[in-house]
Protein backbone atom coordinates (compact mmCIF):
# COMPACT_ATOMS: atom_id res chain seq x y z
CA UNK A 1 0.00 0.00 0.00
CA UNK A 2 1.19 3.14 -0.91
CA UNK A 3 1.87 5.44 2.49
CA UNK A 4 1.73 9.15 2.37
CA UNK A 5 4.44 11.44 3.13
CA UNK A 6 2.97 12.01 6.71
CA UNK A 7 4.14 8.65 7.64
CA UNK A 8 6.99 7.48 5.78
CA UNK A 9 10.72 7.60 7.12
CA UNK A 10 13.11 7.21 4.45
CA UNK A 11 13.08 10.16 1.41
CA UNK A 12 14.74 10.49 -1.47
CA UNK A 13 15.07 13.58 -3.46
CA UNK A 14 14.79 13.50 -7.33
CA UNK A 15 16.50 15.71 -9.58
CA UNK A 16 15.33 14.76 -12.81
CA UNK A 17 17.49 16.45 -15.95
CA UNK A 18 18.74 19.32 -14.19
CA UNK A 19 21.41 19.81 -17.24
CA UNK A 20 22.54 22.79 -19.67
CA UNK A 21 20.40 21.05 -22.91
CA UNK A 22 17.18 21.99 -21.36
CA UNK A 23 18.07 25.39 -19.97
CA UNK A 24 18.09 29.02 -21.86
CA UNK A 25 21.20 28.53 -24.40
CA UNK A 26 20.47 25.00 -24.82
CA UNK A 27 19.95 22.63 -27.27
CA UNK A 28 16.05 21.91 -26.48
CA UNK A 29 15.76 24.81 -24.04
CA UNK A 30 12.83 25.30 -21.44
CA UNK A 31 12.33 28.55 -20.39
CA UNK A 32 13.07 28.66 -16.32
CA UNK A 33 15.71 26.13 -16.72
CA UNK A 34 18.44 27.84 -15.03
CA UNK A 35 16.25 29.47 -12.51
CA UNK A 36 15.11 25.97 -11.80
CA UNK A 37 18.44 24.67 -11.38
CA UNK A 38 19.37 27.57 -8.84
CA UNK A 39 16.47 26.95 -6.95
CA UNK A 40 16.72 23.27 -6.82
CA UNK A 41 20.66 23.77 -5.83
CA UNK A 42 19.18 25.80 -2.83
CA UNK A 43 16.22 23.54 -1.83
CA UNK A 44 18.89 20.68 -1.57
CA UNK A 45 21.44 22.82 0.67
CA UNK A 46 18.58 23.25 2.75
CA UNK A 47 17.10 20.49 3.31
CA UNK A 48 20.12 17.69 3.02
CA UNK A 49 19.24 16.59 6.40
CA UNK A 50 15.31 15.55 5.50
CA UNK A 51 16.91 13.55 2.71
CA UNK A 52 18.42 9.63 3.33
CA UNK A 53 19.00 9.73 -0.39
CA UNK A 54 19.77 12.24 -3.25
CA UNK A 55 19.53 11.16 -6.71
CA UNK A 56 20.04 13.03 -10.24
CA UNK A 57 18.87 11.77 -13.82
CA UNK A 58 20.30 12.74 -17.43
CA UNK A 59 19.27 12.44 -20.47
CA UNK A 60 22.46 10.98 -21.80
CA UNK A 61 21.80 10.09 -25.52
CA UNK A 62 24.47 7.91 -27.43
CA UNK A 63 22.22 6.94 -30.74
CA UNK A 64 18.69 6.85 -29.72
CA UNK A 65 17.21 6.17 -33.24
CA UNK A 66 13.88 8.25 -34.08
CA UNK A 67 14.01 9.95 -31.08
CA UNK A 68 16.57 12.89 -32.91
CA UNK A 69 15.15 13.86 -35.72
CA UNK A 70 15.63 16.24 -37.92
CA UNK A 71 12.31 17.49 -38.80
CA UNK A 72 11.13 17.19 -34.94
CA UNK A 73 7.33 16.98 -33.83
CA UNK A 74 7.75 18.01 -30.46
CA UNK A 75 5.87 15.30 -29.58
CA UNK A 76 7.78 11.92 -30.31
CA UNK A 77 10.61 13.40 -31.93
CA UNK A 78 13.33 15.88 -30.73
CA UNK A 79 16.28 17.81 -32.40
CA UNK A 80 19.34 16.49 -31.08
CA UNK A 81 19.70 17.45 -26.97
CA UNK A 82 21.25 15.44 -24.09
CA UNK A 83 24.57 14.02 -26.28
CA UNK A 84 26.44 11.85 -24.00
CA UNK A 85 29.91 13.37 -23.10
CA UNK A 86 28.73 16.92 -24.22
CA UNK A 87 28.85 19.85 -21.99
CA UNK A 88 25.08 20.22 -22.93
CA UNK A 89 24.72 16.72 -21.04
CA UNK A 90 26.79 16.88 -17.79
CA UNK A 91 24.67 18.51 -14.59
CA UNK A 92 23.67 22.00 -14.32
CA UNK A 93 26.75 24.29 -12.95
CA UNK A 94 24.13 25.21 -10.17
CA UNK A 95 23.99 21.73 -9.44
CA UNK A 96 28.01 21.61 -8.74
CA UNK A 97 28.01 21.47 -4.75
CA UNK A 98 25.11 18.94 -4.36
CA UNK A 99 26.57 15.89 -3.89
CA UNK A 100 24.34 13.31 -5.21
CA UNK A 101 24.30 10.08 -3.24
CA UNK A 102 24.01 8.38 -6.85
CA UNK A 103 23.60 9.42 -10.31
CA UNK A 104 21.54 7.52 -13.32
CA UNK A 105 22.06 8.73 -17.08
CA UNK A 106 19.03 7.31 -19.25
CA UNK A 107 18.01 6.86 -22.60
CA UNK A 108 21.43 6.07 -24.60
CA UNK A 109 19.81 4.28 -27.75
CA UNK A 110 16.27 4.35 -27.11
CA UNK A 111 14.31 7.48 -26.18
CA UNK A 112 13.62 6.93 -22.08
CA UNK A 113 11.81 10.18 -19.98
CA UNK A 114 11.40 8.36 -16.75
CA UNK A 115 14.42 8.48 -14.25
CA UNK A 116 12.99 4.60 -13.98
CA UNK A 117 14.61 4.19 -17.12
CA UNK A 118 18.28 4.59 -16.71
CA UNK A 119 20.89 3.05 -14.58
CA UNK A 120 23.98 4.16 -12.87
CA UNK A 121 27.77 3.57 -13.63
CA UNK A 122 27.50 0.41 -11.80
CA UNK A 123 24.74 -0.25 -13.62
CA UNK A 124 21.61 -0.37 -10.83
CA UNK A 125 18.50 1.11 -11.92
CA UNK A 126 16.73 3.94 -10.13
CA UNK A 127 14.28 1.60 -8.82
CA UNK A 128 17.25 -0.78 -7.34
CA UNK A 129 18.99 2.04 -5.98
CA UNK A 130 15.95 3.38 -3.97
CA UNK A 131 14.94 0.05 -2.84
CA UNK A 132 18.40 -1.36 -1.56
CA UNK A 133 18.58 2.17 0.78
CA UNK A 134 15.11 1.58 1.92
CA UNK A 135 13.52 4.37 -0.05
CA UNK A 136 9.42 4.41 0.71
CA UNK A 137 8.81 8.20 -0.14
CA UNK A 138 10.37 10.23 -3.41
CA UNK A 139 10.40 14.10 -3.64
CA UNK A 140 10.29 14.88 -7.87
CA UNK A 141 12.14 18.40 -8.62
CA UNK A 142 13.63 19.18 -12.03
CA UNK A 143 12.90 19.41 -15.82
CA UNK A 144 10.83 19.43 -17.73
CA UNK A 145 7.29 19.34 -15.37
CA UNK A 146 5.45 18.31 -18.52
CA UNK A 147 8.08 15.23 -19.32
CA UNK A 148 10.49 13.34 -17.71
CA UNK A 149 9.43 14.62 -13.76
CA UNK A 150 5.76 13.92 -14.90
CA UNK A 151 7.05 10.51 -16.10
CA UNK A 152 9.51 9.58 -13.55
CA UNK A 153 6.84 10.51 -10.58
CA UNK A 154 3.95 8.95 -12.32
CA UNK A 155 6.63 5.74 -12.46
CA UNK A 156 7.69 6.33 -8.42
CA UNK A 157 4.12 6.09 -7.94
CA UNK A 158 3.80 2.94 -9.57
CA UNK A 159 6.42 1.33 -8.21
CA UNK A 160 4.45 2.05 -4.14
CA UNK A 161 6.48 5.15 -3.26
CA UNK A 162 4.66 8.03 -1.37
CA UNK A 163 5.21 10.75 -4.42
CA UNK A 164 5.33 14.55 -4.42
CA UNK A 165 6.19 16.63 -6.70
CA UNK A 166 7.65 20.09 -5.48
CA UNK A 167 5.89 22.65 -8.25
CA UNK A 168 8.38 25.19 -7.60
CA UNK A 169 11.28 23.43 -8.59
CA UNK A 170 10.41 22.48 -12.08
CA UNK A 171 9.12 24.16 -15.27
CA UNK A 172 7.30 22.74 -18.36
CA UNK A 173 7.91 22.63 -21.62
CA UNK A 174 4.65 24.91 -22.05
CA UNK A 175 1.99 26.33 -19.59
CA UNK A 176 -0.96 24.52 -21.04
CA UNK A 177 1.44 20.71 -21.08
CA UNK A 178 2.51 21.77 -17.55
CA UNK A 179 -1.53 21.73 -16.78
CA UNK A 180 -2.21 18.58 -18.10
CA UNK A 181 0.29 16.97 -16.32
CA UNK A 182 -0.54 18.21 -12.65
CA UNK A 183 -3.67 17.04 -13.83
CA UNK A 184 -2.61 13.87 -14.49
CA UNK A 185 -0.45 13.43 -11.33
CA UNK A 186 -3.43 14.53 -9.47
CA UNK A 187 -5.07 12.27 -10.69
CA UNK A 188 -2.82 9.24 -10.78
CA UNK A 189 -2.49 9.84 -6.59
CA UNK A 190 0.83 12.03 -6.69
CA UNK A 191 0.63 14.74 -4.14
CA UNK A 192 1.49 18.32 -5.51
CA UNK A 193 3.40 20.41 -2.83
CA UNK A 194 5.28 23.98 -3.13
CA UNK A 195 8.89 23.31 -1.77
CA UNK A 196 8.26 25.70 1.28
CA UNK A 197 5.58 23.41 2.09
CA UNK A 198 7.04 20.29 2.06
CA UNK A 199 8.28 19.65 5.62
CA UNK A 200 6.01 22.21 6.99
CA UNK A 201 3.92 19.73 9.61
CA UNK A 202 0.29 19.65 9.32
CA UNK A 203 -0.83 21.44 12.15
CA UNK A 204 1.76 23.94 11.29
CA UNK A 205 0.18 24.13 7.64
CA UNK A 206 -3.48 24.38 8.59
CA UNK A 207 -2.62 27.58 11.17
CA UNK A 208 -0.44 29.35 8.15
CA UNK A 209 -3.52 28.81 6.02
CA UNK A 210 -5.85 29.77 8.32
Amino acid sequence: MTQTPETTNHRALLVVDVQPTFCEGGALAVAGGDDVARAVAEHAAAHRDAYDLVVTTQDWHVDPGDHFSDHPDFVDTWPPHGVAGTPEAELHPALAELGPDASVKKGAYAAAYSGFEGTDAEGRTLETILRDAGIDAVDVVGIAESHCVRATALDAHGLGLATRVLTDLTVPVSPELGAAARDELRAAGVELSTSDQAFVAPDESRSSSA
